[in-house]
């Protein structure tokens, strides 16, 4: 099962290959996405992405995740998450939202067991 393209991207939305829902932020891995709620674990612009916020795409049992940190890449990712990832044999990816769709798109052509989590504005 491969991970679906971000088929849009936009400030403030994105759209999803295979979702009919309009995201502001979201979560993606093989065979599926769904919006992705900051407030289920708290997280804020700072000190940003926690472990919490990747897990579930972590247990799709992706090989390499990509992290967009928003437009103006406001959203932080402390280097604990960037650990967990890794200590999970995860090759972690964080950019900025333009470019980690960019990344994560290609990765998806290219047939890598890939997810993500994106931030859409700020």
């Amino acid at each position: 099962m491969s991970s679906p393209k971000i088929a849009s991207l936009s400030w403030g939305q994105m759209k999803v290959q295979g979702s009919t829902k309009t995201y502001k932020d979201c979560k993606v891995w093989p065979g599926g996405s769904r919006a992705w709620d900051w407030r289920e674990t708290g997280t804020e612009h700072s000190p940003g992405v926690q472990p919490a916020d990747v897990e579930e795409v972590v247990k799709k049992g992706v090989q390499t995740l990509v992290i967009g940190r928003g437009m103006s890449e406001a959203l932080k990712v402390p280097p604990s998450t960037v650990e967990y990832l890794e200590k999970q044999g995860i090759d972690v990816r964080v950019l900025q939202t333009e470019q980690a769709v960019k990344e994560y798109n290609a990765l998806v052509g290219q047939g890598v067991k890939v997810g993500g989590v994106f931030h859409s504005t700020c």
